[in-house]
């Protein structure tokens, strides 16, 4: 056999076994806490026409994507990013809905961005669309989602992060930079690179005040009263219109009783360009990377036809599991309760025994000894398998030797359901 075909193209991975398990159930308590909100699901499909990514969309880069071709020559891409595809399914689907629509998702999306070592290019994502509502209690209600998700999941010590692109915005209008100019500023200061950003404003024509408060935006970031403090430094009207709306989001949560999770960062901003109002990320120990992302992207449902507020957020599960792993926090995942091994003299009494265990809700393998196989061959695979016992039925299966693996302890017993 030719060894290379047993392994994965660069960027993705095999997730198989306990960590499977693990994944499944991270994947299932966020559901259903999104199903406690009163989301209901949607599945788009895994690939889509290049088009609903471009450019103008604001989704990412054309190079970053995956693209091939149908037999009509069509361009298709692997998304990239789940949100326009429901954009546009919501266009389609919801085009006359005037009331709040709830969405809800998991999946994967593909990035073919630069590789760097250890980075996923297939990443899984479940996350959230609250269509048709531009308040602010949408965009707390976001936040709480967020919270209760990553609390079901096992997870205590994280923050959520909170920006504002309008407040950006707002000072790039005011100061008239090109819009080339912007993307690398905004590139700038999002990594808090202080020494660029100065750099590359002393290329530009501006006023005074101005410069200092581009200057001072990495720094910006704290709690709300930080963030208070930024809104008397400027007179921009959009970009304390900003602050305001962030300064109502905190009142709200303060509502849920969430409000000490949340800190702000009027520096943060996003590579995807329809984000239009509060965007937010959240942070735990363990993972380089964050673990929730979102924000409101007010007008890209009018690209598809549909003219409708929107905000959505995004968990990553793949480095949320990181993150849980590294914490020891444990992810309580069903086991097999027990392997039922029977001779073929016995092998309706097995399958029997085996019938009325599993309508009790035990997880059971059902397997007929190999001859070639002894039976200390069967305990071996049940304590790599996680099994905890063997019922080993042999001669007309009326009796049962029971072993119990994590005890040690071994006994005959009648052939009944009641002896796991």
């Amino acid at each position: 056999m030719n060894n290379q075909l047993l392994h994965t193209p660069d960027g993705v991975r095999d997730i198989y076994g306990g960590e499977c398990a693990k994944k499944r159930r991270i994947e299932e308590a966020i559901q259903e806490v999104f199903h406690l909100y009163g989301y209901q699901d949607i599945e788009t499909p895994t690939f889509e026409f290049f088009d609903i990514f471009k450019a103008e969309r604001g989704s990412v880069g054309t190079r970053e994507m995956y693209k091939f071709f149908d037999r009509d020559n069509n361009t298709l891409v692997l998304r990239p990013d789940m949100t326009p595809p429901i954009a546009r399914c919501a266009a389609k689907y919801y085009m006359n809905e005037d009331m709040p629509i709830r969405l809800c998702y998991k999946g994967s999306t593909y990035n073919n961005g630069a590789s760097y070592r250890g980075q996923l290019k297939e990443t899984t994502q479940t996350g959230v669309e609250l269509i048709g509502n531009d308040s602010s209690d949408a965009d707390a209600e976001m936040i709480a989602i967020v919270i209760d998700a990553l609390k079901a999941t096992g997870l205590r010590e994280f923050q959520v992060e909170l920006g504002q692109v309008e407040f950006y915005r707002g000072l790039v209008e005011e100061a008239g930079i090109p819009a080339e100019i912007q993307e690398r500023l905004r590139e700038l200061i999002e990594s808090k690179n202080y020494f660029g950003v100065e750099e590359l404003l002393n290329q530009q024509i501006l006023k005074p005040e101005l410069k200092r408060l581009f200057l001072k935006l990495p720094e910006l970031f704290g709690d709300i009263e930080q963030i208070r403090l930024a809104k008397s430094m400027m007179e921009n009207s959009r970009a304390r219109k900003a602050i305001e709306r962030l300064e109502r989001v905190q009142e709200i949560l303060d509502g849920y009783g969430l409000g000490e999770y949340v800190s702000y960062d009027l520096g943060m901003l996003s590579k995807y360009s329809y984000y239009t109002g509060i965007i937010f990320k959240a942070y735990t120990y363990g993972t380089g990377e964050y673990i929730v992302t979102g924000g409101r992207y007010d007008r890209l449902l009018e690209q598809f036809g549909k003219k409708s507020p929107a905000i959505g957020l995004a968990i990553m599960v793949d480095p949320l599991m990181m993150a849980l792993s590294s914490q020891k926090i444990p992810v309580a995942v069903s086991t097999i309760a027990a392997l039922v091994l029977y001779e073929k003299s016995a092998r309706l009494s097995g399958i029997r025994l085996a019938t009325r265990l599993r309508r009790k809700g035990k997880c059971v393998q059902l397997t007929l000894r190999r001859a070639e196989l002894g039976y200390e061959d069967y305990m071996a695979y049940a304590r790599r398998s996680g099994i905890c016992h063997i019922l080993y039925l042999d001669g007309d299966g009326l009796r049962i030797t029971a072993h119990n693996l994590d005890t040690g302890e071994s006994k005959i017993v009648p052939c009944t359901d009641d002896i796991i």
